[in-house]
């Protein structure tokens, strides 16, 4: 916590400097790999702006200098990074990827007798991906009944995975779930005037969440994964950063396993051990 020197009437007049956004877009993009380039200054202060209240410092200059240099960084480390991530989610998001998981990625970890199907979701916001794949799965198994599978679902936010352990989510939000499947997986609140869905305990069973960071060296996720999505956070790495995560990701990937990439995003340029199977989506060699 802030020292009592700090603790002031909040000026609405306090902006953030041009050194101090160098110090933080310098420290999150080390830290994180995210970039904060200088039309990012307007949107970083009033991310901020929460976290000087919940310190009780009173100015940005303040914020900076107990972070910095006061030795706040340890415990306000992962509160500036949940600030500043962008967790935009839907379920089905990108919906060609879960044909495409559907019709052709299972059926052939299957003919190739794979029946413990280990899947990663290594951006999964506040979790509408990873229960999104699992009712893919679930789905599969339908046809396919001597399988089975794993989820492990990860992101750099501890505010999001909290969220996406709960399970709980605005009824739109699930719109995009197709009708056999919401009556499947997911709970109406008894309630109504919340409008307020859960995913079921089942399905929530099937998931195991964990912080990781993409900048890390190495990917402790256990035994080679057959399906890993990694959607819609490349594009916030520069080409370089991107080329690491993609190799370590591969790493992590079994030979004959799948990687689906955003929509938006490509490996143009970059030497990786995989072939492109179908638009985004990746194959390891």
């Amino acid at each position: 916590m802030a020292s009592g020197a700090a603790l002031q009437t909040q000026s609405h007049h306090d902006r953030l400097s041009q050194r101090n956004f160098d110090r933080l877009s310098r420290f999150i993009y080390q830290y994180s790999g995210i970039k904060m380039p200088a039309t990012k200054l307007t949107m970083l202060e009033g991310r901020l702006r929460r976290r000087l209240r919940a310190t009780r410092i009173i100015t940005f200059d303040g914020y900076c200098d107990y972070v910095f240099d006061d030795g706040g960084l340890e415990s306000e480390m992962v509160h500036l990074i949940d600030a500043v991530t962008t967790n935009k989610t839907d379920f089905f998001r990108e919906p060609k990827h879960f044909e495409y998981l559907r019709e052709k990625a299972l059926p052939d970890l299957a003919r190739r007798g794979i029946r413990r199907i280990r899947a990663w979701s290594s951006a999964c916001s506040t979790g509408a991906e990873p229960y999104t794949m699992a009712m893919v799965m679930e789905a599969f198994l339908d046809t396919s009944a001597d399988a089975t599978y794993s989820i492990l679902a990860t992101d750099l936010s501890t505010d999001v995975l909290e969220k996406a352990r709960l399970g709980i989510y605005p009824t739109e939000l699930v719109e995009p779930v197709p009708e056999d499947l919401r009556r499947r997986f997911v709970l109406k609140a008894a309630n109504a005037v919340r409008r307020e869905v859960r995913i079921t305990p089942y399905l929530r069973s099937k998931i195991g969440f964990a912080r990781m960071n993409l900048m890390d060296q190495r990917y402790n996720v256990g035994d080679p994964m057959h399906v890993i999505f990694c959607r819609n956070v490349l594009i916030y790495f520069d080409k370089e950063t991107q080329g690491k995560v993609l190799h370590r990701l591969c790493e992590c990937l079994e030979p004959g396993g799948y990687l689906f990439i955003g929509h938006s995003e490509t490996i143009a340029g970059l030497n990786l051990p995989v072939r492109t199977v179908a638009n985004t989506v990746l194959q390891r060699v």
